[in-house]
């Protein structure tokens, strides 16, 4: 069901679409949030007989289906029509049901989609669900084709990237692997499929995957001293007696650094960094613990190349691409600081900071009403809060002093007026919102 249900957000748009407004098919989406397949069932049946190669239909009727608990009859009903005519709608429909099943996940799916491919050969989303079938029947190789092809066909839809993601790192592509991530974290994943991602990027970055077994108890000795107990001078004793026996550990240097760092010792930090980077030069994690060392160090030219190079190798680091975006906001490449915290409002879709930067640099290049939709993702979750608030009036001021058409400037003043009191109701003494709202009223009283 799981499958059935990503299919409904990420499927393709391929085959013929309808144009009729899709009333019919939000309702039935609602009843099968609901768990009311029956009722969703009568609305997709309609909505297929007038649309029959809409594939977004046909992946919301096989899920109704599914969830009504008719697989049986269903898969029983397509192979029937099939039997009268082959159409690749139906083969699709048919692998779909099979996939809901973990008996027949595997051959019956894998068949049923390769024929709805044969038919129609160009149609993204039948490689799409080619890749994925074999994917999860763990024939990785196998699934690598489709799944490229798919993102050839349709290079806007993230959802391939992620299972593309598993398959090049199952068969030892790593470095495709994770340029696949870093391309999905810029294509808006969805929160599932970060967290999917999240997953995937730690197993493959996993810096203790090769760990020796027998220095584990030294290690979490050490660790317990840097990371609970505060204490780095004894971290630094334990992690000096591992290199010792094993001076190739890049982990432990990675380790080592942060304690020296920790005691303020920047050279001895940086020359621990730039060995684990040397010792293990794909771990994204490295690079970011140099860079961030160079920030705090006054010094963002030095820490840049480093922090742009960590989320390259590792592009599920949230604070590197922060530092970037704050980075290139600096230097007013508006372009890179954008896409920057566009990324991390992905990552991070339910925290404020991103979004408060990301309205930043859509205010800095005149996209007003980009600036206002992140703004006001904010304060539609927290009313309450004051400084985005502020943020939108002084956003709404600003674009009233710009407007030379008389009604364009009038209703951006009223909204402006509107958050600039709404500020004042909660704090009648700021300054700013006061001040900005007489400037608002002077020109008028005039």
């Amino acid at each position: 069901m799981a499958v059935l249900g990503l299919g409904l957000a990420t499927g393709c748009r391929h085959g013929a679409a309808a144009e009729r407004p899709a009333d019919a098919r939000a309702q039935a989406r609602e009843y099968l949030a609901k768990n009311q397949p029956e009722r969703a069932l009568a609305l997709l049946e309609a909505e297929f007989a007038r649309a029959p190669e809409d594939l977004e239909v046909a992946r919301a009727l096989t899920e109704a289906q599914v969830k009504a608990g008719r697989t049986d009859a269903w898969i029983a009903e397509l192979q029937r029509r099939n039997g009268q005519a082959e159409r690749a709608v139906n083969h699709y429909m048919l692998g779909l049901a099979y996939f809901s099943r973990a008996s027949d996940a595997g051959a019956p799916a894998v068949e049923a989609f390769e024929r709805a491919l044969a038919l129609k050969p160009e149609e993204p989303e039948f490689h799409y669900r080619l890749g994925l079938a074999r994917l999860e029947s763990e024939q990785y190789t196998a699934a690598l084709g489709p799944l490229r092809r798919a993102a050839e066909l349709a290079p806007g839809r993230a959802g391939v990237l992620l299972p593309l993601a598993k398959a090049l790192h199952r068969t030892g592509d790593t470095a495709g692997a994770v340029a696949a991530l870093g391309a999905l974290v810029k294509r808006g994943p969805s929160p599932s499929e970060v967290a999917t991602a999240r997953a995937l990027m730690d197993q493959m970055a996993d810096p203790f995957a090769r760990f020796p077994k027998a220095l584990e108890p030294k290690l979490e000795e050490g660790l317990r001293y840097l990371q609970e107990m505060d204490a780095p001078h004894p971290a630094i004793v334990v992690f000096e007696e591992i290199l010792r026996d094993y001076p190739d550990l890049a982990v432990v240097h990675a380790l080592l650094g942060l304690s020296w760092q920790r005691l303020d010792d920047a050279g001895r930090a940086v020359e621990e960094f730039k060995r684990a980077i040397e010792l293990a030069p794909e771990d994204g994690k490295n690079h970011f613990y140099l860079g961030e060392l160079y920030l705090g160090r006054q010094r963002p030219e030095a820490a840049r190349p480093y922090l742009e190079k960590a989320v390259e190798l590792n592009p599920l680091l949230d604070t590197a691409w922060f530092r970037l975006g704050d980075l290139h906001l600096e230097r007013k490449d508006l372009k890179a600081a954008g896409e920057a915290f566009r990324v991390l409002t992905f990552l991070q879709p339910n925290e404020v900071p991103p979004r408060g930067k990301l309205a930043l640099v859509y205010q800095l290049e005149g996209d007003w009403a980009g600036a206002e939709r992140e703004l006001m993702q904010v304060v539609e979750r927290d009313p309450e809060n004051v400084e985005f608030s502020l943020r939108l009036g002084l956003l709404f001021a600003e674009q009233a002093k710009r407007s030379t058409k008389p009604e364009e400037r009038r209703q951006v003043t009223e909204k402006a007026e509107k958050w600039l009191r709404k500020v004042l109701e909660a704090q009648p003494e700021n300054a700013v919102a006061s001040r900005v709202l007489q400037q608002l009223k002077t020109p008028r009283a005039q």
